[in-house]
């Protein structure tokens, strides 16, 4: 089917072109590393990495897109050779053309076949998105329409198989959104009011015999955005129907069928110099897959909705070492570590000192304070005589996470300013990745950034984080050079001097430098890479230890 498609698409494509010419945009980008044994990772004495077979791999992908009147044709075709980046979905293998689509649109309709993304409302029960830092690319290949007869009603409809390395998935998806902006219907003149609602099917044939649940799963969403000068509110609400729990080592429980549920709220009020924003979120059995058994996976494959976690995100390398990450699952194997969602939510702030006040000075002050906290869902578990569970919608259970943190920020010149931070964190490993202990830090970072001659600069970045447990205390450097707008490098590094295994006392080091001339940029860099979680947007996946030589290059045209 994909190749009568694109042969199909290629056609097409080509037909119209001959009519009349088109624009045509595109990219290349490459990420390789050459991964170097390295005797402090790895020793007879203490395993800590096994350095892969083929040490030389790379991530390569291609993208052309042609655009012409109402159409618009794209192809993107990726290769991983030898083999995908280390702890990348094993799906990702060889070369192969991995998306394409064909789309029409025009002001009232908006038509495409092939490959494409999409999120509904918040994305709690659909979103679909590409990033290549995490591995994620779950597009769904189908048929999507949408329909703008007025400026303030639009629907949306879906229908397709998502991706999951060079295929596609067994279950197949429905959807449909509409949102309506009730401001203009009654022409506000201060105020914005928008009504949505999404319906998400997932339709996935089990294998399991006698089932008590359906093969289809529906869902459905309602969501209410206001906006009043200066103020803002939005709040969501979605249900998932009655399906199999899965639970750990990815088993279908045929006897323990249960809905999900999810809660979303957010208001704040934002103006010149002051700001404030909270949102509160509730979890309850909402890991949402395309194929059941993919839950729990290390890639986040064939994932179908949008579950980031909603704290702070830290540019201070050791304020990412114990990152939280959102808790929707259900597991009750272990009654001690039994949970079945989360609860929980985050407040930011943010005060900007007049300039020529006290606390300002000449060039003004800006203060943010941002505190998160997230526990389990409240409730009562029940391991035997059925396995099962009850929750108490504003239970607040076990404590997962928080994190309570402030930054000022202080330009003192034209070319100098500065910025400290101070971050208390708390994170129970056992609740959120099934291990075992508690451990309380305190990290005090502090970063100078100094400018000399047109655009050059400067920047200068300390930590120090305090643990009670685990891997106990680290401190980090990091230099940053940045010599005109095209040329920049960097010294970094981490070290756990506090370990309390010696051997394990490691400094994870590098050094880079990047070149950008106009559309291009490339990168070089050696070093040793510190395993855990790498995150971006509040969405994570774990990267191992290594040591090696990585290119990055990137250019579109």
């Amino acid at each position: 089917m994909k190749k009568f498609f694109i042969i199909g698409l290629l056609g097409f494509a080509g037909a119209v072109a001959a009519q009349e010419k088109g624009t045509v945009s595109g990219g290349y980008e490459t990420n390789a590393q050459w991964y170097l044994n390295d005797k402090c990772l790895f020793n007879e004495e203490l395993v800590r990495v096994t350095h892969p077979d083929n040490p030389l791999r790379s991530n390569n992908y291609l993208f052309v897109n042609y655009k012409i009147k109402n159409w618009a044709f794209g192809i993107q075709a990726e290769a991983y050779e030898q083999q995908a980046l280390l702890n990348y979905n094993p799906k990702y293998k060889d070369a192969n053309v991995a998306t394409y689509f064909a789309q029409y649109q025009n002001d009232k309709i908006d038509v495409t076949a092939g490959y494409f993304y999409e999120q509904f409302g918040s994305g709690l029960l659909l979103r679909t998105w590409e990033d290549r830092a995490l591995g994620i690319n779950n597009a769904l290949r189908g048929l999507r329409f949408i329909y703008k007869p007025t400026k303030y009603f639009t629907l949306k409809t879906l229908y397709g198989q998502q991706r999951t390395g060079f295929d596609v998935s067994e279950g197949k998806i429905y959807g449909a959104d509409a949102e309506l902006t009730l401001s203009d219907v009654f022409k506000f003149e201060k105020d914005e009011l928008i009504f949505g609602f999404t319906y998400v099917g997932r339709d996935e044939k089990t294998t399991i015999v006698d089932p008590k649940f359906n093969n289809l799963t529906n869902a459905f969403a309602g969501r209410l955005n206001y906006t009043h000068d200066s103020f803002y509110c939005s709040t969501e609400y979605d249900f998932k129907s009655e399906d199999a729990v899965v639970q750990i080592n990815n088993q279908i429980d045929n006897n323990l069928i249960k809905p999900g549920s999810a809660l979303l709220l957010n208001m704040g009020y934002s103006k010149k110099g002051f700001g404030i924003d909270g949102t509160f979120r509730r979890l309850e059995n909402m890991s949402f897959f395309s194929e059941r058994d993919a839950k729990g996976n290390p890639y986040n494959d064939m994932i179908m909705n949008y579950l980031p976690s909603l704290t702070k995100q830290h540019h201070y390398n050791l304020a990412n070492i114990y990152v939280y990450q959102a808790q929707p699952n259900v597991i009750i194997s272990d009654l001690t570590n039994a949970k079945a969602g989360e609860i929980g939510g985050q407040v930011d702030l943010f005060y900007d000192f007049k300039k020529g006040t006290a606390l300002g000075g000449k060039y003004g002050t800006k203060v943010a304070l941002n505190f998160a906290q997230y526990h389990g869902l409240g409730g009562t578990f029940y391991l035997f005589s059925p396995q099962d569970y009850t929750t108490d919608f504003m239970g607040f259970g076990k404590k997962y996470f928080s994190d309570a943190n402030i930054e000022i920020t202080k330009k003192c010149n034209e070319k100098w300013q500065f910025g400290i931070s101070y971050i208390n964190q708390y994170y129970n490993k056992k609740r959120i990745s099934e291990t075992y202990g508690e451990i309380k830090t305190n990290i005090i970072g502090a970063e100078s950034t100094c400018k000399f001659g047109k655009n050059k600069s400067v920047r200068v970045q300390a930590e120090h984080m305090w643990a009670n447990s685990d891997k106990k205390n680290w401190a980090s450097l990091l230099t940053e050079f940045n010599l005109g707008t095209k040329y920049s490098m960097y010294v970094t590094d981490m070290y756990n001097y506090g370990n309390d295994d010696s051997r394990l006392r490691t400094h994870y080091y590098g050094i880079g430098n990047s070149f950008r001339y106009k559309s291009t940029r490339i990168a070089l860099a050696y070093g040793r890479q510190r395993g855990g979680l790498v995150c971006v947007g509040g969405v994570c996946r774990n990267v191992p230890e290594s040591t090696g030589l990585s290119l990055s290059l990137n250019t579109s045209f």
